[in-house]
Order: C-alpha cells, then structure tokens, then sequence
C-alpha cells in the first residue's frame, strides 16, 4: 500500500539531508584518516556501549477503513532527526529520530514516531572530528535497527513495512553546517 516515501531531514544538532550510503562510508573514511594523521600512534576508537529503543509510538486512526483497498497510495513523509549529548568526556548519547506520517485524501493512514538511540566511547579523536563523528558515524550504526523497527511497526499495524533508503549522515551533517554559516553571515 505504502509508495515510496519522501524523506525531509532536519536536524536539531548538526545534521541534513541525503539519502546515500556512499557519501556516509566516504566521510567514515576521512574521519578515521584525519584521526590517525593526528596522532599516529593512538588509532580512534569508536565503541558501542548500548543501544535501546528510546520511544516508539505508531498510530492507526481511522482503522479499519485505511485498511481496505485503496484507489491511491498514500503520501508518506519521513522526518529524520539526530540529537547527541555529552555523558562523559569521551561518551555521548546519540539519538537517531524517525517520523513516518502517510496521508491520502488528507486523512491520515498511519503515523509513526521512532527515537532509537545508543551510546558511544569515543577515544583518540582529535578535536576537530569528533564532532563529526558523533553525528555523522554514531548515526550511521544505529540506523538499520531504527529501520526495521519502524518496517515492524508499519506491518503489525496491517500495512506493507515501510522499508526506508538509506540515509546519508555526511550530507546532513554537511547541509547543517552551511545553514549555520548562512545563518550567522
């Protein structure tokens, strides 16, 4: 039932919008090359310490008539969100939001709200990429589970799973950064 959704990025801190994987391995690439460059002896780490569904909220409305057939595919907007905090000098929270609302005929079919978040160690990276590597890579981990936890919820609330594309971190990042530049301009 569900057609291909419409992916709106925002970000509350420092992401964009994208929607490849490559650009994300490629800035994965360059953060770990600017890490080891800055102190060859000490390679970065990046280690996970959990990861936990945070909220999970799925709506169905106007059940059992959006169940039925329909003439239309819905209009699916997604949302995507990444929030991160500091928990110790070397660890962060980082929380992955999803926002999954379908339409048709300006009633709504489903609406979804997902914060799957983890937690990170992050030791030996220089100042200058730990930033991106809190919301570029942390993000990256954690968003295969996010989105099967929302293809699960879609298809136990009696519609095909919502299965989203990838998302490219480095490009939300990189989009976020030019909006804070034109903002302070």
């Amino acid at each position: 039932m569900p057609k291909s959704p419409k992916t709106t990025a925002k970000a509350e801190e420092n992401a964009g919008n994208g929607t490849t994987a490559a650009a994300s391995a490629s800035a994965a690439s360059t953060v770990q090359a600017a890490a080891t460059a800055a102190n060859p002896q000490v390679a970065p780490s990046l280690r996970i310490l959990g990861q936990y569904l945070k909220d999970l909220s799925f709506e169905n409305p106007n059940a059992p008539q959006t169940l039925a057939p329909q003439q239309a595919q819905p209009d699916i907007n997604i949302s995507v969100n990444v929030n991160a905090r500091n928990l110790a000098p070397t660890d962060f929270e980082v929380e992955l939001h999803l926002d999954a609302k379908a339409t048709l005929q300006d009633k709504v079919v489903f609406a979804a709200e997902l914060v799957y978040a983890g937690t990170f160690r992050l030791e030996n990276f220089p100042a200058q990429m730990m930033h991106p590597a809190v919301l570029i890579e942390c993000p990256r981990i954690l968003f295969p589970f996010a989105r099967q936890i929302l293809a699960e919820a879609t298809r136990n609330g009696g519609f095909p799973p919502l299965m989203l594309d990838p998302i490219d971190f480095a490009a939300m990042y990189q989009k976020r950064l030019q909006q804070q530049t034109a903002g302070k301009a």
